[in-house]
């Protein structure tokens, strides 16, 4: 499977289709170069003047490559995907919706398996005491019914960041709440980290031919992306990999500037091992997909998640 790659644009550029190629240019004239589209995974844009050409926008879609547009504070709002993801699609939707509430609680119990491993393993590597996650990891219930993966959270946070850490969403909002400005920095880079590996596993999910709206837990009717909110769990620990490597640089490491976006989209070409197979980040999410795919119509049992 073909690596695919990221781009990412953060000044004004004209950029147009050319010859089944994406072709930019830097508005002043300093740059010009290209990249073919069927190289392209996920595509990011965080500059209001930038300007793209409608065919190219067509041929991005046909080629599945995700489009995220990021807003003034730098941070992903949306993204682009294609509608035809896969020539099963109808098949697949079909097995999704009528997949049963014992078999969406199997495999939830296993994405929160994964993703408590996961947090485990990133403790430990770093350093850090793994405490009760193990056990925690192994007395999950079918649909997480006592909700191991909260109480995971109570410890693995305080534990990677220190006590007086303070997991938000929306740093920007509690400028007079607890987080001071290295957590607000951080939860910053943990929020775009999300956004971008969000707008990968969606790009997956669509080309398999799975329904982006239909999840196997979360369940929110303002929310179209509730199945990639699921399967992006078990990911979520490369992310904070990434930001805890950028905090530990210096205070340069821990603001969004361009060498903290190189490192959170570079995440995208890590090395993950899934299925006793180490593949990049991007390619694995197309495996765990796959495997999706294959539970949903009862040829599987296991989802296939990497393992930190």
């Amino acid at each position: 499977m073909m690596l695919k790659r990221t781009l990412y644009f953060g000044n004004p550029y004209h950029i147009r289709l050319q010859r089944k190629q994406l072709l930019f240019r830097a508005k002043d004239g300093s740059l010009e170069d290209h990249c073919p589209i069927e190289d392209l995974g996920v595509l990011v844009l965080d500059h209001p003047q930038i300007s793209l050409s409608m065919p190219l926008l067509i041929e991005l879609a046909e080629a599945n490559v995700a489009v995220v547009l990021c807003d003034e504070r730098h941070l992903p709002i949306a993204q682009m995907l294609a509608m035809r993801g896969h020539s099963l699609s109808q098949k697949h939707h079909a097995a999704q919706i009528e997949a049963s509430p014992v078999l969406k609680k199997q495999l939830w119990k296993q994405t929160v398996e994964a993703k408590i491993g996961n947090q485990a393993r990133l403790l430990s590597y770093s350093g850090r005491d793994t405490g009760p996650l193990p056990r925690y990891k192994v007395t999950v219930k079918s649909g997480d019914s006592d909700n191991r993966e909260a109480v995971a959270a109570q410890y693995y946070w305080p534990s990677l960041w220190g006590a007086d850490f303070v997991r938000l969403q929306q740093p920007e909002k509690d400028k007079d709440g607890p987080a001071n400005e290295l957590w607000r920095s951080v939860n910053f880079l943990l929020n775009y980290g999300y956004s971008v590996l969000r707008a990968a596993v969606a790009r997956a999910l669509v080309g398999s031919g799975l329904l982006l709206s239909i999840g196997i837990h979360h369940h929110n009717q303002y929310d179209p992306y509730t199945l990639a909110d699921d399967v992006m769990e078990p990911y979520r620990p490369y992310v904070d990999w990434a930001v805890l490597e950028l905090n530990e640089a210096g205070p340069d490491g821990a603001e969004i500037g361009r060498t903290a976006k190189q490192r959170l989209l570079a995440m995208l070409a890590c090395d993950v091992e899934i299925g006793k197979v180490k593949r990049p980040l991007l390619n694995a999410l197309s495996v765990t997909s796959a495997s999706l795919v294959r539970c949903f119509a009862g040829e599987a049992k296991q989802v296939e998640y990497p393992r930190l």
